[in-house]
């Protein structure tokens, strides 16, 4: 079969079982460049000059749901916090109003396959930090309601109850609270993301959780070894705990060469004056100018697959996924540039001889079946048990 033959069934393949994408940070792009007018980035129409997500690059890349991320910085603490998160969760709305023929909002599983039916996007949310519920699982429980489907239970940084991968350790990995939080996640049908969190945290997490957990935007520690990817014996977790590792594409996580250059482009950001997560055009223009100077390392759809072949080999075909991280990161592999790329690695994966099966289970079937694991939990817990107030 020829590369042109493998991209043409990639795209059947989507067509039928099309991408659940784990992390996206269109919210937050939106808020950062423009404050969340929507007729200034209108994504109904092409923005690939300013974001790596709109609605014709989603349609083209074969995405059938998305968890947009309603992250908000992880310096940004208590109140701030949470009202940030309530705007994201808003912005959120606000897309799924504007665009209803092709977004529907999902809280469920059944939805997902519904919006899959329709030929919509099922559009879910995600909380990228527990620094978002600001010790609360009151708040922890609005955010569920609001329809928030999981949280990361750490952005970057070490919060009061739970260790992050790239700062550092206070506690050792989960707090008593921590756990009660894990608890609370799962008795309302939230899905616990161990994303970004230290790997005591995650191995606390999974020994706690009694339903699925997933990995939201996290790829294999032994193919590239980065604090923010899953090392083996957390992926050999997994298949016990019903949970999926979604592989991101960040380059710095998946590519070793290109972990020291980002460090030092991000540096250079900062000296500026920029936070090193901004994707404005301001700030790309700065690395571009960065870049001029000392050439960046380049990751491939092919990196990605090494990471996919590794985390199928260690966890299972059943128990992995897709996160992309959009709109999350300033760079994004070759051919993988936007959110039109999946069918190129979908067409790496089938040269390199994945079935259809398994295809179909990486990109749509595992993310479902982990929300609807998670749902059937709720509702067992639910009957034995009422809310947690525990607090600090």
């Amino acid at each position: 079969m020829s590369a042109a033959q493998r991209l043409e069934e990639a795209r059947g393949l989507l067509a039928e079982h099309p991408v659940v994408d784990g992390h996206n940070d269109l919210p937050w792009a939106l808020r950062n460049q423009v404050r969340y007018d929507l007729d200034r980035r209108d994504i109904g129409a092409d923005q690939s000059a300013y974001l790596h997500t709109d609605i014709p690059r989603l349609r083209a890349g074969g995405v059938g749901a998305q968890f947009w991320s309603v992250y908000v910085r992880s310096d940004f603490a208590g109140d701030e916090a949470v009202s940030a998160t309530l705007e994201q969760i808003d912005a959120v709305g606000q897309l799924i109003d504007r665009y209803p023929g092709t977004l529907v909002r999902a809280l469920t599983a059944d939805d997902m396959e519904a919006a899959r039916e329709q030929g919509r996007i099922a559009s879910l949310m995600g909380a990228e930090g527990g620094h978002s519920i600001n010790n609360s699982l009151a708040t922890l429980r609005a955010l569920h309601r609001l329809g928030v489907r999981y949280m990361t239970l750490t952005h970057n940084d070490t919060i009061d109850w739970a260790d992050s991968a790239t700062d550092e350790p206070r506690h050792g990995g989960l707090t008593d609270f921590g756990r009660e939080v894990v608890r609370e996640m799962n008795r309302v049908g939230m899905l616990v993301d161990l994303s970004h969190v230290a790997a005591t945290t995650m191995r606390d997490a999974i020994a706690v959780s009694s339903a699925p957990v997933i990995f939201s935007h996290s790829s294999a520690r032994a193919v590239c070894d980065h604090p923010r990817n899953v090392p083996d014996d957390v992926l050999e977790l997994l298949p016990v705990n019903g949970g999926v590792a979604m592989a991101t594409f960040v380059p710095k996580f998946i590519l070793p060469a290109a972990v020291e250059w980002t460090a030092a482009a991000d540096e250079n950001l900062r000296a500026h004056g920029f936070h090193h997560l901004d994707t404005s055009p301001e700030a790309m223009e700065l690395h571009r100018a960065f870049e001029a100077g000392r050439p960046r390392p380049v990751a491939t759809a092919a990196t990605v697959a090494d990471h996919l072949d590794h985390m199928r080999e260690v966890a299972g075909v059943d128990h992995i996924g897709i996160g992309g991280d959009y709109d999350g990161t300033a760079f994004t592999p070759s051919g993988l540039d936007d959110v039109a790329g999946y069918p190129n690695l979908i067409a790496e994966l089938l040269a390199r001889g994945w079935s259809r099966a398994d295809l179909a289970k990486l990109t749509w079937s595992n993310a479902v079946r982990a929300l609807r694991d998670a749902e059937a939990e709720a509702r067992a817990l639910s009957a034995s048990r009422g809310p947690s107030n525990a607090h600090l």
